[in-house]
């Protein structure tokens, strides 16, 4: 399909409360990461907005018309919201892709469909699981009745805006929660265009609400009001801290952060393929232009691949072109904005200070049209201590280091504060599981990089990389609350 002009996209700038948007006058500016342009004016959620969306969420939470709902009802409504999306895709994709690091091909073919499929799965939670019976004597009956919380303030990051989205409000809503959903200032607007496709859905008004902003102002406000009864969080370890804090101080509330990360990936001298699994490597650091959470960006190899395998990498990098995310073909993605790109050219500089090799990139791409697009780039380092193996960088830059024997390589995986994902490419299964048992991650993947698209496997992170869990049947669980109950049948 052709790409889209730019210029020609509705933009949905304001709240989305009650079932309908809500237009303030705009204090932020949103640029487009494929060229620099100022394109839109965001508004600003204040204290009082932030409380009108909560005291919308919470009044519909109490009013039971989704809360209390029949599950298989609420579930029936998710999956004709899950149809509306897939049938706004010509409006959805140029959407995300205009403001945001996705090109549209890839939100035509991924995002706007994974999106679609999560709301589905999570549907399909509403009525199958409502506690459970208890063993007790035999004159008593004990229950545990699973209930919903009540609001879930949802805080979405730039990334992947239309599914991180998903992520968050899917399993809440399914569980029979209200929500306040905030997504990123710098990618605010497919969010607001789902809770319209909601409404449209079904779904009664007050159910799902988005609220525009920075963290500082509205995600702190957020997270603090007292109508909210959990948090959940996509983002940096920060921020994530941050958002406990506050939680913590004005509830204690659960909260679930899927937070940074500086992922392994080990390989092993006895691999099958080289080429393959040098397309993977390639893959798993450049996809999004590193910017995933779970970005495998440190490569610890076996020395005995570390020449073949380089050449094989700097080829892959070679063949890599960037482009707006408006037009079509297979574009390597733009920085999100001007400051994250400073900050990774900060953080090489500083690596290849304290001695890093540069081996390939290393630097912006020389294009006349103000995009913010980094070189892919491979850093060799000896020193564990270099920024670039300790900092989440959030680009696409890779780290190689090398090994001689498997305890020198799992030594090398560990990080000190990250623990999100690590893969392991070998041909010996008993390496494989020796691996996946040593390495202080919450997802360990062998012979491939990244997660498949059937949602059943939870994510999130050890150490500092988040509290928690995305996706599979433990996020559902996560938005709900259990009541114990004892009945005595003798009376």
């Amino acid at each position: 399909m052709p790409g889209f002009d730019p210029s020609c996209v509705a933009l949905p700038s304001a709240h989305f409360i009650q079932g309908q948007r809500i237009i303030d006058p705009g204090a932020l500016s949103v640029s487009r990461p494929s060229d620099g342009t100022v394109y839109a004016e965001l508004p600003m959620a204040s204290a009082n907005r932030v409380d009108d969306a909560a005291a919308s969420a919470h009044q519909a939470f109490m009013r039971g018309d989704w809360s209390r709902c029949a599950p298989r009802e609420r579930a029936r409504i998710m999956r004709r919201w899950a149809d509306l999306i897939e049938a706004d895709i010509d409006y959805l994709a140029p959407l995300e892709a205009l403001g945001s690091t996705r090109p549209i091909d890839q939100v035509r073919s991924w995002d706007v469909p994974y999106t679609a499929e999560g709301i589905r799965f999570f549907a399909e939670f509403a009525d199958k699981h409502g506690g459970e019976v208890a063993a007790t004597a035999h004159d008593h009956l004990g229950m545990q009745i699973a209930e919903p919380l009540g609001v879930v303030g949802a805080i979405a990051p730039w990334n992947f805006p239309l599914s991180m989205t998903c992520w968050k409000v899917a399993p809440a809503l399914a569980a029979g929660n209200t929500v306040v959903l905030k997504p990123s200032e710098l990618t605010p607007f497919t969010a607001v265009r789902l809770a319209e496709l909601a409404i449209e859905a079904g779904m009664p008004p007050g159910v799902f609400n988005v609220i525009q902003g920075n963290g500082p102002l509205t995600g702190d406000t957020l997270c603090r009001h007292p109508y909210v009864a959990k948090v959940t969080f996509t983002g940096s370890t920060v921020t994530g801290r941050a958002i406990m804090a506050a939680c913590a101080e004005t509830g204690p509330k659960p909260v679930t952060l899927e937070l940074g990360g500086k992922s392994p990936q080990l390989v092993f001298a006895d691999i099958t393929d080289i080429d393959r699994t040098a397309a993977t490597l390639a893959a798993a650091i450049t996809g999004n232009a590193g910017q995933v959470c779970v970005a495998g960006s440190r490569l610890v190899i076996q020395r005995a691949l570390f020449e073949p395998m380089i050449a094989r990498l700097g080829r892959l990098f070679k063949a890599l072109t960037p482009g707006p995310t408006w037009q079509t073909g297979n574009w390597f993605s733009p920085i999100i904005s001007s400051a994250q790109l400073a900050r990774i050219e900060s953080i090489v500089a500083r690596s290849r200070d304290a001695g890093a090799e540069l081996l390939s990139g290393g630097k912006r791409y020389e294009r006349n049209d103000n995009g913010y697009f980094y070189q892919p780039t491979l850093l060799h380092v000896t020193d564990c201590h270099n920024p670039a193996v300790k900092e989440e960088i959030f680009g696409p830059v890779l780290t190689i280091q090398t090994f001689e024997d498997e305890e020198e390589a799992l030594t090398l995986a560990e990080h000190d504060v990250y623990g999100l994902a690590a893969g392991v490419h070998t041909a010996d299964l008993g390496r494989a599981l020796r691996a996946v048992r040593r390495l202080s991650t919450g997802t360990v993947w062998v012979n491939r990089y990244g997660r498949s698209n059937d949602y059943i496997l939870p994510t999130g992170g050890y150490k500092r990389s988040g509290i928690g869990r995305d996706l599979g049947r433990a996020a559902f669980e996560a938005c709900q609350q259990h009541k114990s109950v004892l009945i005595d049948l003798d009376h």
